[in-house]
């Protein structure tokens, strides 16, 4: 298939080591994994971050075309601390070359023709205007192009009204269950059992499908009107840094094949659990270890 994908690419710098990351840029890097085509908006600075970077993308096997290189400011930086658990806390630091997008219209008639399969975008992105402007533009023009909205809320980055906008334009959705408890707050509705949660919002927006992450409990997915749970795979985490970008990625890879629902979400929590037995966003892995995974005893939703 054919992705492009929207949004930041950044360091996370945990403790003394810094690790490529963003979620949109750690999506990216699966989706190649799995052998598809990922164009990736964003911008970096024109320092030594940024040239390491471009650098890591090539190496990723994702072009750097349609990445800007600016003067005016820095690539973009996010300190990680991990839990005992291995779950993160980020604090993003501002301004950041990728709040300032660029393509001309060139590029954005190339980013279209042939017309992709998806696009993706997510929350954080848009909270800078440039970068808002950016992505609503790609979205309007986007033809037949299904539209994947990975949440991925951030403490003090993203407002109700965003939200919602955001969830307006979506054909297809991924959120974990803390963001989806935080929705139901934010647009005034009690919390309630998650398969009423995916009906409702699904109702309620027309999206295709809506996938939620439960952590050990493995996940959720309503495709079609079909709801389904998947249970998810005992691994030691090193840390879940870019695994739920990771899932992101198997997610659309498995609607893309046209798999069952319960296929799908198996095999998203495989690739998940994989990515979270390594450190950083972006660890390398195989179909391969995908499969043998399967086969270790897994926890039940």
């Amino acid at each position: 298939m054919k992705i492009v994908c929207i949004g930041e690419v950044l360091w996370d710098v945990i403790g003394n080591e810094e690790y490529l990351g963003g979620a949109t840029l750690n999506f990216a890097a699966h989706a190649a994994r799995l052998g598809h085509t990922v164009l990736f908006v964003s911008a970096v600075g024109k320092d030594e971050r940024g040239r390491r970077v471009l650098a890591r993308m090539a190496e990723l096997g994702l072009t750097t075309r349609y990445v800007r290189v600016l003067e005016t400011h820095p690539t973009g930086v996010v300190t990680v601390e991990l839990d005992a658990a291995g779950q993160p806390k980020f604090t993003l630091h501002h301004p950041a070359a990728y709040d300032a997008p660029e393509l001309t219209d060139c590029e954005m008639a190339e980013l279209l023709s042939p017309e992709p399969d998806w696009i993706y975008f997510g929350t954080l992105f848009q909270m800078s205007l440039p970068a808002k402007e950016l992505t609503y533009k790609l979205l309007a023009a986007h033809g037949g192009a299904r539209l994947f909205y990975d949440v991925n809320l951030r403490k003090d980055h993203y407002q109700p009204p965003l939200l919602r906008e955001l969830m307006t334009r979506a054909e297809v959705v991924k959120l974990n269950e803390e963001e989806a408890g935080a929705i139901d707050g934010m647009f005034g509705r009690a919390s309630r059992p998650v398969e009423d949660f995916c009906r409702a919002y699904a109702h309620e927006f027309g999206w295709e499908s809506v996938c939620v992450t439960r952590g050990e409990q493995g996940c959720v997915l309503l495709l079609d009107g079909e709801f389904v749970e998947a249970r998810c795979y005992a691994v030691h985490a090193q840390d879940t840094v870019g695994a739920g970008d990771a899932f992101a990625a198997a997610f659309v890879h498995g609607l893309g094949m046209h798999w069952a629902p319960m296929e799908i979400a198996d095999f998203a929590n495989r690739v998940a659990a994989l990515v979270a037995s390594r450190p950083g966003g972006t660890p390398p892995w195989t179909l391969e270890e995908v499969r043998a995974l399967s086969k270790q005893p897994a926890r039940s939703s």
